[in-house]
């Protein structure tokens, strides 16, 4: 487990990493600056234990920062300050674990980094437990949306397929909470006739009632999944596909949160496919996204542009690693046997995914292929 310790004083820096070399992966940083930068190289990290006065940013504004950048790392003070204004900053605003004071004794510190690493061990364990359980949850869900309405479930690995897409090109790391948006973004068709979307795919104007009944599926989704617990950003997510007011928004799209982000992207993704599904040619399928969104952010509408737009309609075929191609869309999670879950459903089959798939040049030995299954369930434009 990697540790990071935040000190101005260099002796006391060499001091540490003398007493710990055995314990743990122990790095060190002389500022909060240098902590940060190297919080990015290193992540994850397990445990920050900061200094509190260090020129330039002290330990209690480094900590808040770890909180809001790695919410999970374990954040520790080792000070020998008794400034009570910044101790109390630094416990209320950065969620101190443990507060220890200058000097230290090595047992004392060793216990002390222990129980931190514990600390975030249970953390990232029940966090993983908690997103498999939903992940396992919300395929069930979309597996019987396939057997009620396999329209719908079709249509949900296209939108996953799209989002994925112009997450990427918006460098944006898709969250837990968007996958699982794009697998239930169509759990509300479940309450839909499917000559309903057969008539909307075909391009066949609805009654007032077939609209009425179709606009409604966002939000009968989102009542439904608001119901599961920590779904709740999913839901609004979902709830609101069709309805983002992007003059609302503010117009610089690096200002946005990461659920602002996430909503816009599942919304554009959703209209995308309408409309390419009705038949719309890709470069009239553009410019009419950009006329029924408007405001729409340049960005987003040029990451939209880099996606490999895919016909409407697209047959599911179980193949072989080795017959994987380009263009091909998984339709199921590859998983190593270790439990890593290395591409996503919805996910573009492209060359760099075909070598890590095809069989003799799997990942190695971080990211196992031993365990994948011999077939493999993939989307083929019709």
């Amino acid at each position: 487990m990697r540790v990071l310790f935040v000190d101005d004083e260099p002796n006391v820096l060499d001091s540490i990493r003398r007493q710990l070399r055995k314990v743990c992966d122990i790095h060190t940083a002389a500022s909060g600056e240098e902590a940060l930068r190297l919080l990015k190289e290193l992540a994850p990290v397990a445990l920050v234990v900061s200094d509190m006065r260090m020129p330039g940013m002290n330990g209690a504004e480094l900590l808040t920062k770890v909180r809001e950048l790695h919410p999970d790392t374990v954040r520790m003070v080792l000070s020998g300050q008794a400034d009570l204004d910044s101790t109390i900053a630094a416990v209320n605003d950065g969620h101190i674990f443990r507060f220890l004071t200058k000097p230290c004794s090595e047992e004392v510190l060793r216990a002390a980094v222990g129980a931190g690493i514990e600390q975030y061990q249970l953390v990232t364990t029940r966090k993983e437990l908690l997103e498999k359980t939903l992940q396992g949850l919300v395929e069930t869900l979309n597996d019987i949306l396939g057997l009620t309405n396999p329209v719908a479930r079709r249509r949900t690995a296209r939108v996953r397929q799209y989002a994925a897409a112009i997450a990427g090109a918006l460098r944006f790391p898709m969250p837990w909470d968007l996958r699982l948006a794009t697998l239930l973004s169509q759990v509300g068709c479940i309450t839909l006739p499917e000559a309903i979307l057969d008539k909307l795919y075909a391009g066949t104007a609805l009654s007032e009632d077939e609209q009425r009944l179709y606009a409604r599926h966002p939000e009968v989704a989102a009542a439904l999944i608001a119901r599961i617990p920590q779904l709740g950003s999913v839901a609004a997510m979902i709830g609101r596909q069709q309805r983002v007011n992007f003059s609302e928004l503010p117009a610089d799209v690096s200002a946005w949160d990461a659920g602002t982000t996430a909503t816009v992207i599942l919304a554009v993704a959703t209209r995308l496919d309408e409309l390419l599904a009705t038949g719309d040619q890709p470069a009239s399928a553009l410019q009419r996204l950009e006329q029924s969104l408007p405001g729409l952010p340049k960005p987003v509408l040029a990451a939209v542009r880099t996606v490999h737009l895919h016909s409407a309609y697209m047959d599911v075929r179980l193949v072989g690693f080795d017959e994987l191609a380009l263009g091909m869309v998984l339709d199921e999670d590859v998983v190593t046997d270790t439990g890593e879950t290395l591409m996503f459903r919805g996910e573009e089959v492209t060359r760099e995914m075909l070598v890590q798939l095809r069989p003799g040049h799997q990942p190695a030995p971080a990211s196992p292929g031993a365990g994948f299954f011999q077939k493999l369930r993939v989307l083929i434009p019709a």
